[in-house]
């Protein structure tokens, strides 16, 4: 991760790492950068899967500095025995000086027998195989059949070397797919983990427009996996989940094109996509979006006055700056100066693109130092980044919003449209106070 020292440098943008292009039939004009990067690790996914899989437990086979990570980022946990855990390796493990199998298969029994309750138990790799020296996929095959079917034991890998920290979560989902019973029936499959409480939620949305069955993945049990095959209609809840899509594809299921559930219009928009898929009318839709929709703007109408006008900047980081910045735009009156995204998915942002206010600049991938010269020069109202950079942005004078806040906190639907309005009329607000 690269460190806040970096903020005190300089950098010309040239043409080889900065590039603009025009990616597209739509004629978008995307500013392609590859140099230095400001990157969350993937494991972080783990803090809101062990919550929402509630019978799985995480092993993250990897360093003393993937534990330590993992007790940061994950501390609100210490009054309960969480379910993740790290199998640590040491310098000869690392150094492919030792076979770390027999350890391995050791920590994996003495976590079974303390654990009975666990059902899933996933191997998580912290690096790729040529890092730590060990094929977590052969040793969850080994392991599996070492315990003889009392738990399903998957691995896949949480690196954040090349990925943005939410790809922990696709990685792992992707992991689930080969698990799914197989069937045709026609059926909706929401995919991306969302809190319990937003999922009741739309629930009772789905239930009130028509659409039946409906599954989500993850499920509460990585036990009870929903079913997929031909009659499968995928509607994503999230934008960082392009290759559990692409599996599933792979089993026969649809990806059905939709914004995402952010704010109002977002909502509205994914669950009449949903509808249009199951042949269900306009007007089914509209009567049981009535009372929320007509709820969410009274409250999004208090917030709307504090951001409107405002300018906002995102620096690349969780995949979720493309919807959230049409949010922000559209239903706030926000002005867009940079929107940057870690890598542009047009397979899964294609709706997401046609309803964006064009920013004044739309950024892929990172070259770090490039970016915070333009950041200095815009100096827009807030700046949404990653942790490593929000501190020492506030010392210069600029106003942030951590990325990671908006992965953890419920956000998407009807109601929680004022709730995420909110988490960006917070920082501005606390800047006004301290001015005084």
């Amino acid at each position: 991760m690269s460190g806040a020292a970096a903020l005190s440098a300089s950098a010309a943008v040239d043409a080889e790492r900065c590039a603009p292009s025009d990616d597209g039939a739509d004629g978008l004009t995307v500013l392609h950068e590859r140099g230095q990067r400001q990157v969350f690790c993937g494991l972080a996914g783990i803090v809101w899967l062990h919550r929402k899989i509630q019978d799985a437990f995480f092993l993250v086979v990897g360093s003393r500095t993937c534990a330590h990570l993992l007790q940061s980022a994950a501390g609100v946990m210490i009054f309960a025995e969480p379910r993740f855990a790290t199998a640590i390796l040491g310098d000869r493990d690392l150094a492919g000086m030792a076979d770390c199998n027999d350890e391995l298969d050791r920590v994996v029994g003495e976590l079974l027998a303390r654990r009975p309750d666990v059902g899933t138990l996933f191997l998580v790799g912290s690096c790729p195989s040529e890092v730590i020296k060990l094929d977590l996929d052969t040793a969850a095959e080994r392991l599996s059949r070492q315990h003889q079917g009392r738990v399903r034991i998957l691995a896949y890998s949480g690196s954040g070397i090349e990925t943005t920290f939410t790809q922990g979560e696709d990685t792992c989902l992707t992991a689930l797919v080969p698990q799914m019973p197989a069937s045709d029936e026609l059926a909706l499959l929401v995919v991306g983990t969302l809190p319990d409480i937003v999922e009741d939620q739309f629930r009772r949305l789905f239930a009130a427009i028509g659409i039946a069955p409906v599954y989500f993945l993850p499920a509460r049990r990585a036990a009870e996996l929903p079913p997929v095959g031909a009659g499968t209609k995928i509607l994503a809840a999230q934008p960082f989940v392009g290759e559990t899509v692409a599996a599933l594809g792979k089993r026969g299921a649809e990806l059905v094109s939709a914004p995402y559930p952010f704010g109002i219009e977002g909502t509205r928009a994914w669950l009449g996509a949903a509808a249009a898929a199951f042949g269900i009318g306009e007007d089914k839709v509209d009567a049981a979006c009535a009372a929320p929709m007509a709820r969410a703007a009274r409250g999004l109408a208090r917030y709307r006055e504090q951001l409107d006008g405002k300018r906002i900047s995102f620096l690349p980081d969780s995949q979720l700056e493309i919807p959230l910045g049409r949010f922000l735009a559209r239903e706030c009156g926000m002005e867009l100066v940079e929107l940057g995204v870690p890598y542009l998915d047009r397979r899964m942002m294609t709706a997401e693109l046609d309803l964006l206010p064009a920013p004044r600049r739309l950024s892929e991938g990172q070259d770090l130092e490039a970016q915070l010269d333009r950041l200095r020069a815009d100096r827009p109202d807030l700046t949404v980044c990653g942790l490593g950079l929000a501190n020492p942005l506030e010392a210069e004078g600029l106003t942030t919003k951590w990325s990671i806040e908006l992965v953890f906190s419920p956000v998407h639907g009807f109601d929680q449209a004022p709730d995420l309005a909110e988490l960006f009329a917070r920082p501005l607000n606390r800047r006004a106070r301290l001015a005084f």
